[in-house]
């Protein structure tokens, strides 16, 4: 019998590691691939995936099931922790610009890299949405969980990003097929 991550959590806060691990190996990669979508940093996005485990492991009696799933409550705690690290970032390259690394840029052209493309761009509060929306086929609900929002909030995002990627896109396609 498998058990659900919401089952796994409550033996976590009853004291069973092993549980914690088990709930590792089902969220690591989800939640990595949201994070590595978000930022398109390899380093970052492990580090926070780490560091949110760290987090979970020590706040473990935090968790409520009646307010999420305990995906939700991960992404929520790895979604704050990388806004935060972003921001001591942005701070560091104001002060001392050479000290922080320059992503790399990919030189190809085909659909799914001018779709990544047109997601990033997005400003990170749309860019937020749409990847839990769309990539981690999260309910609005849990989106607003994790974002710390309302879900009225969410459905403006979604609905004002898809408006944007659909211009952009557009017209990306067109350049790009000489319209």
């Amino acid at each position: 019998m498998t058990l659900t991550n919401e089952e796994l959590m409550q033996q976590v806060q009853t004291g069973n590691i092993e549980a914690l691990g088990v709930l590792y190996e089902r969220l690591h990669e989800p939640l990595y691939c949201f994070l590595f979508r978000y930022t398109k940093e390899e380093q970052i996005s492990i580090d926070t995936v780490h560091d949110a485990f760290e987090i979970l492991q020590k706040k473990h009696q935090q968790y409520n099931a009646s307010l999420g799933t305990v995906k939700s409550f991960l992404f929520q705690i790895a979604y704050r922790h990388l806004i935060n690290k972003l921001n001591r970032r942005k701070r560091w390259q104001t002060l001392l610009p050479f000290l922080v690394p320059i992503p790399k840029k990919a030189l190809q052209t085909d659909d799914k890299l001018m779709i990544q493309q047109a997601i990033a761009k997005l400003p990170d509060k749309q860019r937020a949405v749409i990847l839990l929306a769309y990539y981690e086929d999260l309910p609005l609900e849990e989106i607003a969980l994790i974002l710390s929002i309302p879900t009225g909030t969410v459905k403006s995002r979604l609905h004002k990003a898809i408006q944007v990627l659909k211009i952009e896109l557009k017209e990306a396609f067109q350049h790009e097929r000489g319209f």
